[in-house]
């Protein structure tokens, strides 16, 4: 299992249109789950960041295979990707993070 995370620094002004992308995820969430799975993806969290007055967001992603799951987005038809395409124009810098530690309790 693939764990990965970014840093996204977000362009100015940029908060009117993560509100819009967050609410039309949460709206049309059962689209959004359709996708993880054709990305075999298990988890995929966001997060918004505000530091010294610049917005970033973090992303987290739980895969079978991260690459893989990616290279499948970049060339999914899913509508709803297609807005998370269109979204990703308020992205100023994508900071990939480095894991040091994963833990899991066993069920």
């Amino acid at each position: 299992m693939d764990v990965g995370a970014v840093l996204i620094k977000l362009k100015s002004n940029a908060l009117d249109h993560v509100d819009s992308w967050k609410n039309e995820l949460n709206e049309r969430k059962q689209e959004a789950i359709e996708t993880l799975r054709a990305e075999n993806v298990s988890i995929e969290s966001w997060f918004h960041v505000s530091l010294q007055g610049q917005d970033y967001l973090i992303a987290y992603m739980r895969a079978e295979d991260i690459p893989r799951a990616q290279a499948i987005g970049r060339k999914s038809q899913f509508p709803i990707d297609q807005v998370h395409k269109a979204f990703k124009q308020n992205w100023e810098k994508v900071i990939p993070a480095t894991l040091l530690i994963d833990l899991i309790h066993p069920k």
